[in-house]
């Protein structure tokens, strides 16, 4: 090889990538997907409440740990959007769900941030063939204007050559049922000749998901009974109306009922009572 070609070789070799690492799966029962350069990063401890924490959202909650125990004893499982109201406890229960269902076979949790999906393929090719099972969890899944992201998400869900490796189920969480601004959807359909071809790319990818699970606001009866578990679960003493007059007024302040505005309540009550929620 010539001076000038090594001199190219050697430069292309100093702006190339490191090769991945390969992974260690037995450090950890969750990671976190990183790119530049591809790792996956192990989560010693994951924020997560348990399972029978998770109130008013009984039948999402039974539907999702079905599936998941099915997909860790290497049965038959399905790809799962849930989707819907804000702080309803989606995420939370892809998370509870996990440490739910591990104990059935090696489950591990992977997290995938939206924008890193364009790796996705990469990450799969470390996944494929392992001994262990993966959920690959994206939380916040949504895509706005001009956005190509949901083109590499859509191609392991149901297509592509390789497909989805078997050891492998997506989860992802979305405020929106078809992931994508309902102004654009319907944008799409009126300056379309064909409307019904222009937003089939984009909305079948929502239907590529096997399960969906909605998650809509809870009502001041459910609110309480969510405060009231995490009250017991904690050990904050409180009585019954004066829980019933402060959650509510709590709620008045945040404007909304959810699952999340009941834990926000909770914490503000054990700093006030000088506790800590652990």
């Amino acid at each position: 090889m010539s001076k000038p070609l090594k001199r190219i070789a050697a430069a292309l070799e100093r702006i190339a990538p490191p090769p991945a690492k390969a992974p260690k799966f037995a450090a950890s029962s969750a990671f976190v997907w990183e790119v530049t350069p591809d790792q996956l990063r192990p989560v010693l401890q994951v924020a997560r409440v348990g399972i029978d924490l998770l109130l008013g959202i009984d039948r999402a909650r039974d539907v999702l740990l079905r599936n998941t125990v099915q997909f860790a004893r290497g049965h038959g499982a399905n790809n799962v959007l849930l989707w819907g109201a804000r702080g309803m406890g989606k995420s939370s229960l892809v998370k509870a769900v996990h440490a739910a269902a591990d104990e059935f076979g090696t489950l591990k949790l992977i997290e995938i941030h939206r924008e890193d999906l364009p790796s996705i393929g990469r990450l799969l090719g470390q996944l494929r063939g392992a001994e262990a099972r993966f959920l690959l969890f994206c939380d916040d899944l949504s895509f706005e204007h001009d956005d190509a992201h949901y083109k590499s998400l859509k191609a392991v869900l149901d297509g592509g050559l390789e497909g989805r490796p078997e050891n492998v189920v997506i989860y992802a969480t979305s405020n929106r049922r078809h992931l994508m601004p309902r102004d654009m959807i319907d944008n799409e359909r009126s300056t379309a000749i064909n409307p019904g071809e222009a937003v089939e790319e984009k909305v079948s990818l929502s239907d590529r998901f096997g399960l969906w699970l909605g998650f809509h606001p809870c009502n001041q009866e459910q609110y309480l009974a969510m405060i009231r578990g995490y009250c017991t679960h904690y050990g904050l003493s409180i009585g019954d109306d004066e829980l019933r007059a402060e959650a509510i007024e709590w709620q008045q302040t945040r404007g909304a009922r959810s699952g999340r505005v009941a834990w926000q309540y909770v914490q503000d009550l054990a700093g006030r009572r000088g506790q800590t929620l652990a």
